[in-house]
């Protein structure tokens, strides 16, 4: 299913699950499917700079980290792993100002799907209504949640990592995978 499918693959700023996707990408990329890093990082240092060689070298693709280079990226499918707070706002509100979101938009022009990897710290409080929007658009789906820490942090939710790829393939085929909430 995943056989020769371009999967566009944006990378936000939610640093702590960047090891988390690695594995994934590299059973996309076993499974045929070609990978074009999208980095919407706003920051550099030693620790960003090792993760984006290290998905050159998975992917065999450098990253697109221009606005520049986004305004014409159309792939089969588009992830958001992570998708922070910030681009969901984004997202929500039609804001294309990073490599990610333009991409984002390049898509939805052209009837593509979008597969959100939910982690966010305020998804239950400001976020909510953003959330919101978004499941009420079409194109959008969303990776299964679940609070990650309900006493020291009750309004963040994180994507369950072993449901990327599932949901990957369910929105292949307009298909929102359920639960959706863990």
């Amino acid at each position: 299913m995943l056989k020769d499918k371009k999967i566009g693959f944006i990378i936000t700023d939610s640093f702590y699950n960047f090891q988390k996707i690695i594995p994934k990408i590299k059973q996309l990329v076993k499974r045929g499917a070609k990978i074009l890093p999208i980095i919407s990082i706003n920051t550099k240092n030693e620790k960003i700079n090792k993760f984006i060689e290290e998905i050159k070298l998975i992917t065999s693709n450098e990253p697109i980290s221009s606005i520049e280079e986004a305004l014409n990226v159309v792939t089969d499918i588009i992830v958001v792993a992570p998708c922070n707070g910030n681009t969901i706002a984004k997202l929500a509100n039609n804001i294309e100002d990073t490599p990610g979101t333009v991409a984002i938009q390049s898509n939805l022009k052209n009837e593509k799907n979008i597969v959100i990897a939910l982690s966010a710290n305020n998804a239950l409080s400001v976020n909510a209504v953003n959330i919101g929007v978004l499941l009420n658009r079409k194109h959008f789906y969303f990776v299964p949640v679940r609070q990650n820490n309900p006493i020291t942090k009750p309004y963040a939710l994180s994507f369950d990592i072993e449901y990327l790829i599932p949901t990957i393939e369910h929105a292949l085929y307009e298909k929102q995978i359920q639960p959706m909430l863990l």
